[in-house]
């Protein structure tokens, strides 16, 4: 039966590519609302380019964590996510899975400001103690790439973001946040090194498990092989520094906010790769894998995606 999911996750999002391509590019000028909107540049002397950045200076986007992993660049895009997440047998939850299937939206507004929405979808939550099947909190927010340095292949965002917490806490959602995170990005040529900071406040309701303050880092690189493939390799931290109510001794990861253990660390490390068919439309998947705590509610997790562009 979980085989059978994962297949149904691969098909789906490659139906929906297949079906929503539009001709553009990754971090290329695609559509936008206000094209002829003024540049908001803290460095405005840095080159902005108009022209098509060249094939091996466009950066693959995150694929493990894509809640929280949000790079510096602007495009409008929509990507399709499926994750198979395993929890250990030695852990509080009894072992067992979970999966996610979701869609992000993300829309230009001008060529330095982003509309996201990184988080919604529906959560199968299998662990070994209970089944809890059930949709996710909602998460929106606003990005500002103040840094677009073509010339130097250098790239930074600040953003900020509100989680409405419209999903059901018998599968851990229902969590109300505030999310605020930046992000800089840097090629060398072919190959490409990103890094993005969140912090999460806990602002309202908490769900039935309580949950916290907490922030998160996640490391990004790619190499640019060829116009079709990029290898990719990818780390993601996570931390509780404040919990409110918490019912349980694990903080959840980038799954769900539980706001406990505070001194149980997480530290995934993932490889993956991505592959181009066509020029508008990339298909993604990683493997990661828990290094610090295996046993918490995080032990390994297979990400699937794909990213259509506009």
């Amino acid at each position: 039966m979980r085989r059978d999911h994962l297949r149904w996750g691969i098909v789906l999002i490659i139906a929906a590519g297949a079906f929503m391509a539009a001709p553009a590019r990754a971090q290329q000028k695609g559509f936008e609302l206000f094209p002829n909107a003024p540049q908001l540049s803290l460095f405005p002397d840095l080159a902005r380019g108009d022209g098509p950045l060249p094939s091996e200076q466009v950066f693959v986007h995150p694929i493990t964590d894509p809640y929280f992993h949000e790079d510096s660049f602007v495009a409008t895009d929509v990507r399709p996510v499926y994750a198979y997440q395993t929890f250990s047998d030695n852990s509080i939850l009894g072992g067992g899975v979970a999966q996610v299937a979701a869609a992000e939206v993300r829309i230009a507004i001008t060529d330095q400001i982003q509309f996201v929405a990184p988080k919604d979808g529906f959560t199968w939550l299998h662990p070994g103690l209970f089944h809890a099947d059930g949709w996710n909190d909602i998460a929106a927010g606003l990005k500002w790439e103040f840094l677009q340095d073509h010339r130097d292949q250098l790239y930074s965002a600040i953003g900020a973001g509100y989680q409405f917490p419209w999903g059901e806490s018998k599968s851990l959602a229902n969590k109300e946040q505030v999310w605020l995170w930046g992000s800089v990005d840097k090629g060398f040529d072919r190959l490409h090194v990103g890094a993005t900071f969140n912090y999460f406040i806990a602002t309202g309701e908490e769900g039935l498990y309580g949950a916290g303050n907490h922030l998160s880092g996640h490391l990004h690189l790619d190499y640019w092989v060829c116009d079709y493939f990029s290898p990719v390799a990818e780390a993601n931290y996570y931390h509780t520094t404040q919990s409110h109510d918490a019912a349980l001794p694990i903080q959840g990861a980038d799954l769900t906010d539980l706001g406990g253990g505070a001194n149980d660390d997480i530290c995934t490390l993932g490889i993956g790769a991505e592959v181009r068919p066509i020029h508008n439309l990339a298909l993604r998947a990683a493997w990661e894998k828990n290094v610090t705590h295996p046993d918490d509610i995080f032990d390994s997790r297979v990400t699937v995606s794909a990213v259509i562009t506009f």
